[in-house]
């Protein structure tokens, strides 16, 4: 595939330099981080030829020197100017993280409170979901809504107030997390939440709805939507954040951070693929859709020939080299994975930022000797950093030392609260160490900081199958099911509940979901209980074969039962084989056999036995002898099928 020209990579060069000058200013330093290195990623290009190395590239893409942007807006200049002073102070004071002491610069008196109802999912405002007009255009206030609030806020730059307000957010965040206390102990909870949030969204919906009014809001940067489509989020007001984040993403394409904040709101990819129409038609848009298509486990095709044409444009891009293992990963392929993984730690070995991603993968390949150099690794470079405790802590977890894996795993939500990684994998650890409550409320946590990953909601389906309370546990494998849909051990657990809750007809339907659905997933992989055989490529699991018999013998469909299990059992000898016509040295790759393989030739020994084809039965228990899983029971049934054909046997 062509790579991207000069000129384009120019252009795309300049606008990201810029977005790490603009983000910097604003203090969103992983926005910063993130766009500096995609444009490092970019490729470089020979300019001996031409007799000016910037003849042909628009000045407007040229990176400037000095690291304070210039404000194409004279009045957002002007003000900019004459705030200097004051902006260098508030952003020294946030750099230290005085957070109050940085919003106390621009906003002498307190914001506005009110009561938390106001950011309640049900309240109709100015920011509502309706008030969407028209592509591009702002939100604007509709017949029956709440009147937006005064705009009390000072006179300020756009940047200066954000820098504030952004600041105030802060600060309520650093509280939230001091009155949590520790992990999981009694005040952290859903009862703690930031206490700026009221105070911020009334100021910021007084604001954008007097800009809007004044005929101003064509003049919006884009900043202040993003932080206030946080704020709306953060209060749970999912629908109304969309629309201000959109409105951001199409102010200031290049803020990774608000394109993270939206992905954030899509639960399913349907929703995604419907709002797809709304985004902006640029690159950052590209970019999003195929990390959104990654974090919704979409491997197919399209999301790989995505991935391909934008590497194509950022070929040196570590995070697109990632985004390409998460997918290989997604797909259980993971010595692909593991290959692209390693080969990143070899060119940057300082970057920490899909190492947890690493770590599971080493732990689920169960490759020790590598994950303890990645553990080593991450320790030289930052002990204190939420990525390096994972990894430690999965280190801990294959030597099935669970007290210090979680000991690990919780010193990484100390660092950080929103950390998923750590919050899935220490509920795993309390599953090992039967803590299910623990568990159970360490699985709902990792759902509130992200609903669509699969692991939270299997994870919560499994503690309740524990607790044997199978019509929650059925819930939750529900929606582990609807997030990958493709994954047999989805499906089987579907299945399983099912039957557990007396509904044969819906079983057989989910395991045969699971049978369609490919190569059974191995069950012990990402959670590191139980084990089963994976069957080869072109075969059929023989223990979802073995319920699905079980399920038609509850329907008293024998037939239809007996039938499975003969395809249960053919299942040790791979596709198209059989126990008459393949011998040892001819048989393709099956499993072999197994204790599902033999429980279901023992089902058909006695089946058969009892309709009275005593040979077929006799030579079925001569091979349960040979399976050696059920021997005693075999011989029994040889006696009786000899005692039963002495007595058949005519006088004379």
């Amino acid at each position: 595939m062509a790579g991207v020209s000069k000129e384009k990579a120019d252009t795309i060069r300049g606008q990201l330099q810029d977005a790490v000058v603009q983000c910097s200013e604003r203090c969103l330093y992983q926005s910063a981080k993130w766009a500096a290195e995609m444009a490092l990623s970019l490729p470089e290009f020979d300019d001996s030829d031409s007799g000016s190395p910037m003849e042909d590239v628009d000045s407007q893409t040229v990176p400037r020197p000095s690291s304070i942007s210039s404000n194409p807006d004279p009045e957002e200049a002007r003000k900019e100017a004459k705030e200097f002073p004051l902006y260098l102070l508030a952003k020294s004071y946030f750099d230290c993280r005085e957070f109050d002491r940085c919003a106390a610069v621009f906003l002498p008196t307190a914001l506005p409170r009110g009561s938390p109802s106001e950011l309640s999912p049900n309240r109709k405002t100015s920011a509502s979901p309706e008030t969407l007009k028209g592509k591009g255009k702002d939100p604007a206030p509709v017949e029956g809504s709440v009147l937006p609030p005064p705009n009390t806020l000072p006179d300020l730059s756009q940047k200066s107030l954000f820098l504030a307000l952004y600041a105030k957010y802060m600060s309520g965040e650093k509280r939230k997390g001091e009155e949590s206390e520790t992990i999981l102990g009694p005040a952290d909870g859903g009862s703690i939440v930031n206490k700026e949030l009221v105070g911020l969204s009334r100021s910021l919906e007084g604001w954008l709805a007097d800009r809007q009014a004044k005929g101003l809001g064509h003049t919006n940067q884009g900043w202040l939507e993003y932080l206030y489509g946080i704020v709306l989020a953060r209060g749970k007001t999912e629908d109304a954040a969309k629309i201000w984040l959109l409105a951001s993403v199409r102010r200031y394409p290049y803020n990774w951070g608000a394109w993270l904040e939206l992905g954030a709101l899509f639960g399913k990819l349907e929703e995604l693929r419907n709002f797809q129409p709304e985004l902006p038609q640029d690159i950052m848009a590209n970019v999003f859709l195929l990390h959104e298509s990654q974090t919704l486990y979409q491997t197919d095709n399209t999301t790989h020939k995505a991935l391909t044409q934008l590497q194509s444009i950022f070929p040196r891009s570590h995070f697109l080299k990632t985004e390409r293992a998460l997918l290989y990963y997604h797909a259980n392929d993971h010595q692909e994975a593991e290959s692209i993984f390693s080969a990143l730690l070899h060119e940057d070995p300082h970057r920490l930022d899909s190492f947890a991603d690493y770590s599971n993968l080493l732990f689920v390949m169960e490759a020790r000797p590598r994950l303890a150099f990645l553990a080593q690794s991450a320790t030289a470079t930052d002990k204190f950093r939420p990525e390096t405790c994972c990894v430690v802590g999965n280190y801990y977890a294959m030597k099935s030392e669970h007290e210090k894996a979680a000991i690990y795993f919780r010193r990484a939500l100390t660092l950080d609260r929103n950390f998923l990684a750590a919050w899935i994998l220490l509920g795993h650890e309390y599953v090992e160490m039967k803590n299910t409550h623990a568990a159970i409320e360490s699985y709902r946590r990792a759902v509130d900081v992200n609903r669509k990953d699969y692991r939270a909601w299997y994870g919560l389906g499994q503690t309740y199958e524990v607790l044997e309370m199978h019509l929650y546990a059925l819930f939750y494998y529900q929606r582990a099911a609807s997030l990958r849909p493709y994954d047999p051990k989805m499906w089987h657990a579907v299945g399983k509940c099912f039957d557990k809750t007396d509904r044969p007809l819906h079983s057989i339907k989910a395991y045969q979901r699971a049978l369609g659905a490919g190569t059974y997933y191995d069950s012990g992989s990402s959670f590191g209980s139980g084990a089963s055989h994976e069957p080869p490529s072109g075969g059929l699991n023989p223990e979802i074969l073995y319920q699905i018999a079980l399920m038609h013998e509850k329907l008293r469909d024998v037939d239809e039962a007996a039938s499975y299990m003969e395809l249960t059992m053919a299942q040790e000898y791979g596709p198209g084989g059989d126990n008459e016509s393949s011998g040892d040295e001819q048989r393709g790759p099956g499993t072999g056999a197994t204790i599902t393989t033999s429980e279901a030739r023992r089902w058909l020994a006695k089946w058969e036995f009892g309709r009275g084809n005593l040979s077929r039965s006799m030579e079925l228990a001569n091979e349960m002898c040979q399976d050696g899983f059920e021997v005693e029971e075999a011989k029994a049934l040889i006696r009786d099928l000899k005692a039963r054909t002495e007595a058949h046997k005519p006088f004379g």
